[in-house]
């Protein structure tokens, strides 16, 4: 009798992105919910709520590295999907603004794996805008963001699906668009 390794397939990754208060987290834990699997929260929201400050261009790539080794964390635990409430592409997009550039290793980061998710969405800043915090930057500069956001999808040429409408709305979009 020979006794085979039961190997898991990868889980789809799926990147959830946007600006402050456009719905990701909500979106990503409703996913989560719905497919039966597991997510991936943002961590420079445990950043900020640990350190209670805004971060400074030098964590910006501890931000993103923590990001991801959180993903690798949930990986094998996802069941068939892997909902990422955020990636290094936008800690990329939000080190432009902030920081007037993209430090040379968050910059690979970026190239290096948003090619790792399977799947784009974009949740479009169009439900009522919420001040959270420390974290959370004004619903004028949420505007820059996404125009710097869909700029950089394109420059990248990311296929993406924006999500729009409510919660329910953007359930129903995302799960005709998952593989």
């Amino acid at each position: 009798m020979t006794v085979g390794v039961v190997e898991q397939a990868l889980p789809v990754k799926v990147a959830i992105l946007g600006t402050a208060s456009s719905g990701k987290t909500t979106l990503a834990a409703a996913l989560a919910r719905d497919y039966g699997t597991v997510w991936v929260p943002e961590y420079l929201r445990e950043f900020v709520d640990t350190e209670q400050r805004i971060p400074v261009a030098q964590d910006q790539i501890h931000i993103a590295r923590t990001q991801l080794a959180r993903e690798a964390i949930a990986a094998p635990l996802a069941h068939r999907y892997l909902f990422c409430d955020t990636t290094p592409l936008m800690t990329a997009v939000y080190s432009r603004h902030y920081f007037q550039g993209i430090d040379a290793e968050l910059a690979l980061l970026a190239d290096r794996h948003q090619r790792d998710y399977a799947v784009t969405l974009v949740t479009a800043p169009d439900i009522p805008w919420e001040a959270d915090g420390l974290q959370r930057e004004s619903e004028q500069v949420s505007v820059t963001i996404n125009a710097m956001l869909m700029e950089e999808l394109k420059r990248r040429a990311i296929p993406y699906l924006l999500l729009t409408g409510t919660l329910a709305e953007r359930l129903a979009q995302a799960s005709r668009h998952l593989p």
